[in-house]
């Protein structure tokens, strides 16, 4: 059965086109057969406020079961992605990455891939482990994430976790390539369907 997927993504990919390659690439394909169905919200997000912003990326997450964040690349850096990917992990969605700067943009050329979202998003466990913090690299240090509190885990963190802080990309959230990894025969998988 096909799942429903939410796509974090800067908007200047959009433009760019390579952040349409991936969210259209099941009209080629039966739903079924593509994985999933695109619960993305970016049309309206440009015209709203911080909190109205915040309410219209929950409604957005919610319902979905998979988060796809589609790395360009400044994707990394941007705080509403950062928000999605927090939001979709505290929900309990898969969330997995898919560098796209390797699709030709409508320039006809390619990029280097943009740095992991991962590497920039870390979890800080407390000391006995039953909750967690959210932290940010940003301007060159590690600091709390302003824009969405921790959370009481529902079971208790391994030992070797407690009081510490963990980078995303440690604890196991991947990041695949679109071309290098043949995105558009593994999508599904990636899901997890």
């Amino acid at each position: 059965m096909a799942k429903r997927v939410f796509f974090s993504f800067h908007y200047q990919d959009v433009i760019d086109f390579r952040a349409n390659v991936v969210r259209n690439h099941w009209v080629t394909k039966d739903r079924e057969e593509a994985g999933y169905f695109d619960a993305s919200i970016w049309e309206e997000a440009q015209k709203k406020g911080d909190l109205a912003l915040k309410r219209l990326i929950n409604g957005g997450v919610e319902g979905t079961t998979a988060t796809c964040v589609l790395v360009g690349s400044d994707t990394y850096a941007r705080r509403w992605v950062r928000y999605e990917i927090i939001k979709s992990i505290q929900r309990g969605n898969r969330v997995f990455a898919v560098h796209i700067n390797g699709i030709k943009g409508k320039d006809e050329k390619v990029k280097t891939n943009g740095k992991n979202p991962f590497d920039y998003l870390a979890f800080h466990y407390s000391k006995d482990g039953t909750s967690l913090e959210i932290l940010e690299y940003s301007a060159g240090k590690w600091i709390e994430y302003a824009d969405a509190p921790g959370w009481k885990l529902e079971t208790t963190a391994p030992k070797n976790r407690w009081g510490t802080a963990i980078k995303l990309s440690e604890l196991g959230y991947k990041i695949y390539s679109w071309v290098d990894e043949d995105g558009y025969n593994n999508f599904a998988n990636w899901v997890g369907n």
